[in-house]
């Protein structure tokens, strides 16, 4: 087996050829997404798109406080909002440069979640889950009564303007949001190799162990909540530049279970879990809102709906879709489609294997 044999070999992006290979191809088909979506698809996927990038990088952070750390939270949504209020806010109100206030939100995020980390020190479970529950919906119902911010009736997001560069379409945001999402999965991927990473695993493991190790679980908990929360404070500030328009109602408490249930399906503790979960449910919410347009199962559904139900509740079958989901995966694949990928590797290498043999 061959073992890295220092950090840089355990950090390096690229281990052989073909990951070279699939770079390329992932990276040259990102690229060209926009122009496809333009002429030969509907501009709709870029927003869409778009929406994927951000639920990713909010993904990425809740899967280092919840898959990596072992601490639950309920309240990202919470973060979510201070984010894209802040941003929204320097941007717009103050005329501050787009990405020192992206930077700056995020940072106030990071600072709300260090400070609600400190309860995390002595809560776990469904305990934990409550006090953050109770911050992301104590925090939105703030800002509901700020009327700097809008209040009730929520707050304009200015154009995203960065230096020369006026981002006022999709498919111009999608470069920027889709550069970010990868970064913040680099940083991610890169932070788990390092000391602060493993002490977030053993911390998961068992912080009695942990602590008995020289881990110092007051800095390394809050420190776990302060990242995932600038993460969820990137993510949101983005969201505010997708949307143009936000309120505090949107960031309420289904916006929590879904990133929870993203990287739940994706699987816990993984990079790559938190990104294909983010990508399946982000396109599921966005499709199935519209399920009554597809040709054919929107009929049908319509029909359905008319027959036996109000016509109103095919638009929430969304949620029906989610749950079944999720209680598939923790019925047959605990570890999401994470998991499906490893399953379908070692079987793969197992059946090249025995052709070399036979």
């Amino acid at each position: 087996m061959d073992m890295e044999r220092d950090h840089y070999e355990d950090v390096a992006f690229f281990t052989s050829r073909l990951g070279v290979l699939w770079f390329v191809i992932l990276a040259s088909g990102l690229l060209l997404f926009p122009f496809i979506a333009s002429n030969y698809l509907k501009t709709y996927y870029i927003y869409v798109a778009n929406c994927i990038a951000i639920n990713i990088i909010a993904a990425i952070g809740l899967n280092l406080l919840v898959g990596c750390t072992g601490q639950i939270s309920l309240g990202h949504a919470g973060f979510f909002a201070v984010g894209a209020y802040a941003t929204a806010a320097l941007t717009g109100k103050l005329g501050a440069p787009f990405l020192p206030s992206l930077l700056i939100a995020a940072s106030i995020s990071a600072l709300l979640g260090f400070l609600l980390g400190l309860p995390a020190l002595r809560l776990e479970g469904p305990y934990l889950s409550i006090a953050t529950l109770g911050f992301g919906l104590t925090i939105t119902q703030i800002i509901g009564k700020i009327q700097y911010l809008g209040a009730r009736q929520g707050l304009h997001a200015p154009d995203l303007v960065i230096g020369p560069f006026n981002l006022s379409s999709d498919a111009e945001k999608y470069y920027l949001f889709a550069a970010m999402a990868f970064a913040a999965c680099l940083f991610a991927r890169n932070l788990m190799k390092t000391r602060v990473g493993r002490a977030f695993i053993a911390i998961r493991d068992s912080d009695v162990a942990a602590s008995t190790m020289g881990v110092n679980l007051m800095i390394y908990k809050t420190l776990a909540f302060a990242v995932s929360a600038f993460f969820a404070g990137l993510a949101g500030g983005l969201y505010a530049f997708v949307l143009g328009y936000i309120q505090p109602d949107t960031f309420n408490l289904l916006m929590s279970i879904m990133f929870l249930a993203m990287i739940v399906v994706g699987g816990l503790g993984s990079i790559s879990g938190a990104v294909a979960g983010a990508v399946l449910l982000t396109w599921l919410d966005l499709t199935l809102r519209n399920v009554l347009d597809v040709p054919v199962l929107g009929d049908w559904l319509k029909s359905l709906s008319q027959s036996y139900f109000s016509i109103t509740g095919v638009s929430n079958i969304q949620y029906i879709v989610f749950g079944a989901i999720m209680v598939l995966i923790m019925l047959f694949e605990p570890l999401g489609l994470h998991g499906i990928w490893l399953r379908a590797r070692r079987y793969w290498q197992a059946r090249s294997s025995r052709g070399r043999s036979g």
